[in-house]
């Protein structure tokens, strides 16, 4: 006897942000088809990935918020992290395994000294174990075939870098730093600087840009609400574009920037925050937003639109 198929669900057209409490040993991208399945979202991605062994801050992008996820990506990072001294692992973190073991003779003083050589613009040189591709393939295919390939140190910056705990040989600490910081490589470096090496044991990041863990949900809790209760954890599309200057337009002003026309600056009424700064976000009188804007030789030019039905 032939089966009738099951029916499809339904997905829903869902625009905003989820700020999502990674939980360790889940990947970046099955946290994502998780949290989707979950809203029946028609869209949704990632604004950049968090290792398995990392928990913490993975804002989720719906509908057309996925528009605007390349602002975070481009965001500044915030982490607590823990590294064990006195030990070197092949990833330079715990999930890697030992290949290097020596005595931990430092103590907390000469913890923050070294702490301090690495705070400001510095030079990193990516790790094997990474997402970074050369000639197509990622690095970590190559270092799991037990090659090493050579690669170019980067500049990153370190913005913020102290002392949360030394309980030695754990040492906790709290970094914020650009895009393209490996924080398992800032901990190695930081072993070196003290002689005894290093790994990472912990990751958790508690920012991105200007969102924070403080309004996150988890999974869990995710799965135990209702709709409505999920519907309430989303954040409006411009969570995403807080850190840029607003500017509101008239009925005119509105259709020619939908329809895609530069609109003269003189014309419009904007501060000084909006002609010093190289982007900003737009909204229509009644307070809708309708997308990014670039500022410059005296126009704003729409960049990124939102699709309205």
């Amino acid at each position: 006897m032939t089966q009738n198929p099951r029916p499809k669900v339904p997905r829903r057209a869902l625009d905003g942000v989820l700020l999502l409490d990674k939980p360790v040993g889940l990947s970046s991208n099955d946290a994502l088809i998780r949290a989707k399945r979950l809203y029946l979202a028609k869209k949704a991605g990632h604004t950049g990935t968090l290792d398995p062994l990392a928990s913490g801050l993975l804002p989720l992008c719906f509908g057309e918020a996925t528009k605007f996820s390349q602002d975070l990506l481009d965001a500044d990072k915030t982490y607590e992290a823990t590294m064990r001294l006195g030990i070197r692992t092949t990833t330079g973190d715990a999930e890697g395994e030992a290949i290097e073991t020596r005595d931990v003779a430092c103590d907390q003083p000469a913890v923050e000294q070294a702490l301090a050589q690495f705070r400001g613009d510095i030079v990193q040189v990516p790790p094997m174990y990474s997402a970074l591709k050369r000639d197509g393939k990622p690095l970590y295919e190559y270092a799991r075939a037990g090659q090493t390939i050579e690669r170019e140190g980067r500049q990153v910056t370190i913005h913020v870098l102290e002392l949360v705990a030394c309980a030695l040989p754990d040492v906790t600490f709290r970094v914020t730093c650009s895009k393209g910081t490996y924080v398992r490589t800032l901990a190695e470096d930081i072993g070196e600087a003290l002689g005894c090496g290093a790994h990472l044991v912990m990751l958790r990041r508690t920012g991105v840009g200007a969102l924070t863990l403080e309004h996150s949900v988890t999974l869990d809790a995710l799965s135990d609400a209702t709709e409505s209760e999920r519907d309430a954890w989303l954040q409006p599309v411009d969570a995403l574009l807080s850190t840029f200057p607003s500017v509101q337009l008239d009925a005119d002003a509105t259709r020619r920037f939908m329809h895609g026309q530069r609109l003269r600056l003189a014309d419009l009424s904007v501060g000084d925050d909006v002609l010093q700064a190289a982007r900003t976000r737009v909204y229509a009188s009644e307070g809708k937003l309708l997308g990014v804007a670039r500022v410059g030789e005296g126009v704003l030019a729409p960049e990124r639109l939102i699709v309205t039905a």
